[in-house]
């Protein structure tokens, strides 16, 4: 079955083929060209390391848990969420990034971190 089938014509599919890629091409470089705001880059200045929970202590549970912080101008942590990793973590983690402070900036960011949790051997 070719397009003709369907009532449009061989060079009318080559001219929309084109757009689509043009269209396409245009939308990755702006996304590109585009800065993130789900996740600044902002030096941490101290770290409070999370309480290991007791309940994945006994389960053997490890892993990294990323968390979602949004950091005032003066470095204080006002929110954090975890957007990945174990759930039976996720608090524990989320709890410790509240203590976190980071450099000053000149405007409230959001910065991505993870949360290491590693049971010793």
């Amino acid at each position: 079955m070719n397009s003709h089938h369907f009532g449009i014509s061989p060079a009318k599919l080559r001219r929309w083929g084109i757009w689509l890629f043009q269209a396409a091409a245009l939308a990755l470089l702006l996304a590109m060209a585009m800065p993130g705001r789900a996740a600044d880059n902002r030096a941490v200045k101290s770290r409070v390391a999370p309480a290991y929970p007791e309940i994945a202590k006994r389960m053997r549970i490890s892993g990294v848990v990323t968390v979602q912080a949004t950091v005032d101008p003066d470095g204080k942590v006002t929110d954090a969420k975890a957007i990945s990793g174990n759930r039976a973590l996720s608090p524990a983690a989320e709890e410790a990034v509240r203590q976190w402070k980071f450099v000053p900036a000149d405007a409230q960011s959001t910065v991505n971190v993870e949360v290491t949790f590693a049971l010793s051997q």
